[in-house]
């Protein structure tokens, strides 16, 4: 179930992340490097160093969940980091400009992968 909100605080990780790690290690990286805690119910996003691969690490009643997106083509436009912190707070707007692959203008759209049309 994808239960992620506008209202919620998004948090994206200012560095490229290995996108074998799984719910152990990516909530390592929450608490020692993010120094944040994953069970606050905050969501952390992890994009890999091609920016063509993402997961968002959130804990929910039941437990741990990774929503985890490949691009098929194109990459995800990131914003310009503060160099002194390991994250960049993020809203849903953002993140959801970054899936669809929408500038921050809201001008350029980059490639994504659509599905065919049907031929009569």
């Amino acid at each position: 179930m994808f239960s992620l909100a506008p209202s919620m605080k998004y948090y994206l990780y200012a560095y490229p992340t290995d996108m074998r790690r799984s719910f152990y290690t990516l909530s390592g990286m929450v608490t020692n490097l993010m120094g944040r805690n994953v069970q606050d119910g905050d969501v952390f996003i992890f994009i890999n160093r091609l920016c063509t691969s993402m997961k968002i690490l959130h804990m929910e009643c039941g437990g741990l969940v990774i929503y985890h997106m490949k691009l098929e083509s194109g990459s995800f436009t990131l914003p310009v980091f503060d160099e002194s912190t390991n994250t960049f707070q993020t809203n849903w707007q953002d993140l959801m400009m970054m899936v669809r692959g929408v500038s921050a203008d809201g001008k350029v759209k980059k490639k994504r992968w659509e599905k065919p049309s049907k031929r009569p």
